[in-house]
């Protein structure tokens, strides 16, 4: 399939687990967490964390047409369930419903499975529209305010 771009174009997803993902989409995934939780949010913390090349670990994003990536987020495998986490779209590619179809994604990959997610608190609605429900008081984490939020 041609790649198109374009505001009204539909990118495709892609996945891959743990120790799969290649080198070039790996770069990539940091590179766009990097650029949004490092540098935007100005939160200086180890992103790198060796969770990403887990057996239970899956990414899934949105290519961009130059290589990059417009989206992302990534589920991991954590004792008693799953957790959705760092979940990011690139500042340009905002408001086409790349993370949306990302977490529908993510919920045919977790299946019944409870999971767990950390949300921004902004964006609580978000992932309620998921089945997601607070789990727990607010908290700060790298100066921004979170809240746990689970799926049964």
């Amino acid at each position: 399939m041609a790649e198109r771009t374009g505001p009204d174009v539909v990118s495709e997803i892609r996945s891959a687990r743990g120790g799969s993902v290649g080198a070039t989409e790996l770069q990539a995934l940091l590179a766009l967490r990097v650029a949004v939780f490092v540098v935007e949010q100005e939160c200086a913390y180890q992103e790198v964390d060796g969770r990403d090349l887990e057996p239970g670990t899956w990414h899934a994003w949105v290519p961009g047409p130059d290589g990059t990536v417009l989206s992302c987020l990534g589920v991991l495998t954590d004792p008693g369930g799953r957790r959705i986490g760092r979940v990011c779209t690139a500042k340009a590619a905002r408001g086409a419903g790349h993370a949306a179809r990302l977490m529908a994604a993510a919920l045919e990959e977790i299946g019944a499975a409870p999971s767990v997610l950390d949300a921004q608190t902004y964006a609580q609605a978000f992932y309620a529209r998921f089945g997601y429900t607070p789990a727990g008081d607010e908290f700060v984490e790298d100066g921004i305010p979170h809240v746990t939020m689970r799926r049964a």
